[in-house]
């Protein structure tokens, strides 16, 4: 079940909140917001639900055993490793068993083939929450959880279990029993919400529509500014699928009482590839940085080591995406870029003028989008190839073949316009007046989407497949 859909707008959200809101008590709240997360979750896979229960388990106990054995290190660290261990296995199992015995098998043949295992939804951001409560609690840095359901509250709170952001304990270790819900917040949740909605449902949608055009269409009739242009339509698509589904998750946490932190902030603005790893993404980078690259020892080492330490968290934070090369080799991109930027580059892009600083980071950005994207390894040496060698679109079949892409293309000055901090400077209504011209915009976009919604099949999340 996906938050674009009428299923959800019209079933599901309607079916937790006014329920929600009509009960007073934190407990039965709680436990109404866990049995329809867990019916949410079970929705497309309900098979799933089990390894997700089974990884909450393991959690949970290791968690009681690593706080009853704090007065034996040794045996508290075992406790704390092999709550890791078989946490991190069910992800390893169920999404790069088969990708790693594949690579095994095309250097060694085995003669042994591994029946396919299908990828539960969401499991890399599920096990990545589990991870950080466990890690953050035998750093000292949270609780133990001693009610099971409450910790499976917080892997499995339907707003960011599918596609994130990925919510530290931390976060909200207090909410859980001590968030208090007031309008306001529901308001603006609302707003927030759909906006994430409208960037989803009317840009990223319409601008997916070209690059999924060009890339599975002729290749003989598509040159070199077409597929140029298929690049920037999915820099685009991916920008505002996954901060549209982040803003909605967090929309909906906040209608809740939870107050999740921002995943995006209009990465498109930076200056260096540096800077847009602050800005896209920021709950899965800074989860790497706290419980990878800081623990290895960051930039706190001899250069060597500090490179070693940019390219394993870089090809984690590819290998993280999916189990691919293409993904490999899109997060070794930028352990490169980064590397090159934090030696070199960085000094250079410092003394030239801002707006070149910006043309070169979204022109490296957008190349990296390429590596991300296309995962058949010929498909993307032609693509690369056609993309710097200069090759003529035959525009009248194009056009023929493919009339809709003009009217996808009108949509990138909107795509443009809004991957800037743009409606932050709109400014605001005042009084009553104000107030409710503000709240019918609301309710057109909201119409907006509902009807495309209704008169279109395309409908696709990018980040689910994580």
């Amino acid at each position: 079940m996906v938050f674009s859909s009428l299923t959800f707008l019209y079933l599901f959200l309607p079916l937790v909140v006014l329920p929600y809101f009509l009960v007073k008590n934190r407990t039965w709240r709680n436990g109404l917001l866990l049995v329809l997360s867990l019916f949410f979750y079970a929705w497309g896979e309900p098979k799933y639900v089990v390894m997700m229960l089974a990884a909450t388990v393991v959690a949970y106990a290791g968690g009681l055993a690593i706080e009853t054995l704090r007065g034996r290190p040794k045996a508290c660290k075992v406790a704390f490793v092999l709550t890791v261990c078989l946490v991190t296995a069910n992800l390893l199992v169920f999404k790069y068993a088969n990708f790693l015995w594949d690579t095994l098998n095309s250097i060694v043949s085995t003669g042994v083939t591994l029946p396919t295992i299908a990828l539960p939804i969401g499991i890399s951001f599920y096990t990545f929450q589990i991870l950080s409560y466990v890690i953050d609690l035998y750093w000292g840095k949270v609780h133990v959880q001693r009610n099971f359901f409450y910790l499976l509250l917080y892997v499995s709170f339907f707003p960011q279990l599918i596609a994130g952001p990925i919510v530290r304990y931390s976060t909200i270790e207090d909410e859980i029993l001590h968030r208090k819900e007031t309008w306001g917040d529901v308001e603006a949740g609302l707003k927030r919400f759909l906006l994430g909605l409208a960037k989803k449902v009317l840009i990223a949608n319409n601008v997916a529509a070209i690059a999924d055009m060009i890339y599975q269409g002729n290749q003989s009739i598509y040159g070199t500014a077409l597929y140029w242009l298929a690049s920037v339509a999915y820099t685009m698509q991916i920008y505002f699928d996954f901060s549209g589904y982040s803003d909605m998750a967090i929309g909906l946490g906040r209608m809740f009482g939870f107050h999740f932190l921002e995943n995006f902030n209009y990465p498109y603005l930076s200056r260096s590839a540096t800077e847009f790893w602050r800005r896209w993404h920021i709950s899965l980078s800074s989860w790497f940085r706290d419980y990878i690259y800081i623990p290895l020892g960051g930039s706190r080492v001899s250069r060597p080591k500090w490179v070693r330490n940019i390219f394993i968290v870089w090809g984690l934070t590819g290998f993280w995406h999916g189990a691919a090369w293409n993904f490999l080799l899109w997060g070794l991109y930028y352990g490169v870029l980064l590397v090159v930027e934090k030696f070199w580059l960085g000094k250079v892009l410092d003394k030239l003028p801002s707006v070149l600083r910006w043309f070169y980071t979204f022109f490296v950005v957008n190349l990296g989008w390429v590596f991300f994207h296309l995962s058949d390894p010929a498909f993307l040496s032609y693509a690369l190839h056609v993309m710097f060698r200069w090759q003529a679109t035959d525009w009248p079949r194009v056009l023929t073949a493919n009339s809709d892409i003009l009217l996808g293309i009108l949509w990138f000055p909107l795509a443009f316009l809004f991957s800037f901090p743009v409606w932050k400077k709109l400014p605001r209504p005042k009084g009553w007046k104000g107030a409710l011209a503000a709240d019918l915009g609301y309710g057109i976009l909201l119409m907006l989407c509902i009807l495309y919604i209704l008169s279109s099949s395309y409908n696709p999340f990018i980040y689910f497949r994580f």
